[in-house]
């Protein structure tokens, strides 16, 4: 028998009051009402219907009931009025959910970024990661944002795993424990429910689930070792969602239904021995379960939209992230739910889980009190003093040394003033490429510090005489800002061109450093370097604390993984 929910326990523990709007709420709900709250609608700015799709905001709202809400880009003040009307245009208050994972950075593009799971990990300091999830409580709070998407319990056991590479927060159960309970202990100080990711774990193999199945191959032994050791930590400590991925994990659902074979074995977001056997029943979690977006090809891989759409709720997920077409798949899921493949039972026990974490929030009363919306004064916590203070702690503990073998450091004008300046990029044009605005602005901090900085070509292959380059050159510096999911199954260095002059050819020529502003393994495409750099993260302040410890101003704190070397000898040396 499925698990069914019981609000007066954990993570829920509503009282009588509250028990009753949730009943009393589904009790007077049509069967769209019902389905509409099923659904978390992604909205984008710049035009007022999401694409694909000919509906207003205001109509997406009426027509549709959606249960939840996320939005894609934008600036505060932008964001904020969204929110605003979406929830005054709203019967049933929304869930309205926000990706922070690093600091308020992720739910507003004027946010303060603090630290990525990598970071703070390399920190080795709990505070870092306290104050990711503080700062991002806070400022997704300000926006009116009232569920946070993070933080990522997965465990970075494959280096070549660029998905969760610089959002896991370390390569062991342990790390992963200590990192994320800090995070949740800062994110919880502001009125945000939890919900960790990506259930039943990433980061044992190197695909990316936007593109193809994710696969958790290890053993029952293994994952509950490992990933089942931080998600029962996790539930025993009352967090409220889990987010399933579109990630299988063979070996224990085989366990479970011992008739599986290997065409029948589903992702976890439409697998009912994962959700309802394992992480309902076995792990005993009581909160809400909602997919990872439902657009990614681990989903749509597995069979047609129409049944999938309606078959993650019958597996035991509680809410589906968004729509393709939102009248198609509105109706997708009211057809599943009237022929029975989601039975009333299945229904009910997900429309509880839902209203349970907003009566848990006191959306209802928020509503009618008028103390849900938020103001243009809420705004002024974002980018504070107090968080800016906090982005600078985390940068000075973070930023890691890596090796050093050739002793390049520390530099200076007097000694290295010459700078020839490479800069990698990673995705191009898309919605993960990088700003400009970052190596224009290393360029100038190095020029204010009295450095001549050139800026190499890299679309070049010509090389020019060796001895030329020695004698013009006192410090190559070979910066890479490698940022990217989705559009590729792992993200490497790419050179500009075949062979192109910005490969690291000159280390034996000049002093050469290697800096990544994101990825940590990027060891194994610049084995030769040997000085070599994690920072994290592009902001300014991170930049500037970069080059103090360069210059020896100030000291690296960051302690390595052994995953930056990418199980290669030669990476060390």
């Amino acid at each position: 028998m499925p698990r069914l929910v019981d609000l007066t326990k954990k993570p829920y523990q509503l009282d009588e009051s509250q028990i009753s709007w949730v009943e009393e709420t589904i009790k007077n709900m049509s069967d769209e009402e019902k389905v509409g709250q099923l659904f978390t609608n992604l909205f984008f700015f710049g035009e007022d219907k999401f694409s694909g799709n000919d509906f207003t905001n205001e109509e997406i709202i009426e027509r549709f009931h959606i249960g939840g809400a996320r939005y894609h880009g934008s600036t505060s003040k932008e964001i904020q009025e969204l929110i605003n009307s979406l929830q005054k245009k709203s019967d049933i208050p929304l869930l309205v959910a926000a990706n922070c994972d690093a600091g308020g950075n992720g739910a507003t593009s004027d946010g303060t970024y603090i630290a990525s799971g990598a970071q703070a990990e390399a920190s080795r300091d709990t505070k870092v990661a306290y104050d990711a999830g503080y700062v991002s409580g806070r400022e997704e709070t300000a926006l009116g944002a009232n569920v946070n998407f993070d933080p990522c319990v997965d465990i970075l056991k494959n280096w070549r795993n660029t998905i969760v590479n610089t959002r896991a927060y370390g390569t062991n159960a342990d790390d992963v424990i200590k990192y994320t309970t800090a995070y949740l202990e800062g994110l919880t100080q502001s009125e945000v429910i939890q919900c960790i990711k990506h259930f039943p774990g990433d980061g044992t193999e190197e695909r990316d689930q936007h593109l193809v199945l994710g696969v958790n191959e290890l053993s029952v032994d293994e994952w509950e070792d490992s990933f089942g050791r931080v998600y029962s930590h996790h539930i025993d400590n009352g967090v409220e969602m889990i987010m399933a991925g579109h990630i299988a994990l063979p070996e224990y659902q085989k366990a479970l239904d011992p008739s599986l074979e290997d065409k029948d074995i589903l992702p976890a977001t439409l697998a009912p021995e994962l959700i309802q056997d394992l992480l309902k029943t076995k792990l005993d979690f009581n909160g809400m379960v909602i997919t990872d977006a439902s657009h990614m090809l681990g989903m749509t891989a597995a069979m047609r939209r129409e049944d999938y759409v309606p078959q993650s709720i019958a597996a035991g997920c509680d809410m589906f992230l968004f729509f393709n077409n939102i009248e198609e798949d509105f109706n997708f899921m009211l057809k599943g739910y009237q022929n029975g493949v989601i039975t009333e039972e299945r229904m009910t026990d997900a429309l509880r889980r839902i209203l349970g974490l907003k009566a848990k929030l006191n959306l209802h009363e928020k509503k009618e009190a008028g103390t849900l919306l938020k103001s243009e004064e809420d705004l002024k916590v974002i980018g504070s003093d107090e968080h800016l203070e906090m982005r600078k702690g985390a940068a000075d503990k973070g930023i890691t040394l890596v090796k050093d073998t050739k002793d390049n450091l520390p530099i200076s004008p007097e000694t290295h003033r010459r700078i020839r300046l490479y800069y990698l990029e990673g995705e191009k044009g898309g919605m993960m490429a990088t700003s400009d605005e970052t190596v224009t602005f290393i360029k100038e901090e190095l020029e204010h510090r009295g450095y001549e900085v050139t800026f190499n070509d890299g679309n070049s292959r010509v090389k020019g005489r060796t001895l030329d380059y020695r004698e013009n050159v006192d410090l190559a510096l070979e910066v890479a800002n490698v940022v990217g999911y989705g559009a590729q199954n792992n993200y490497r260095i790419q050179w500009t061109v075949a062979m192109s002059n910005e490969v690291p050819w000159f280390v034996h020529e000049v002093p050469t450093v290697f800096v990544s502003l994101n990825y940590t393994t990027h060891l194994h495409d610049a084995t030769m370097v040997k000085t070599y750099i994690n920072a994290y993260h592009d902001n300014e302040e991170t930049i500037r604390q970069l080059i103090d410890k360069l210059e020896g101003k100030s000291e690296f704190k960051g302690v390595p993984n052994e995953n930056v070397w990418t199980n290669k000898w030669q990476a060390k040396l």
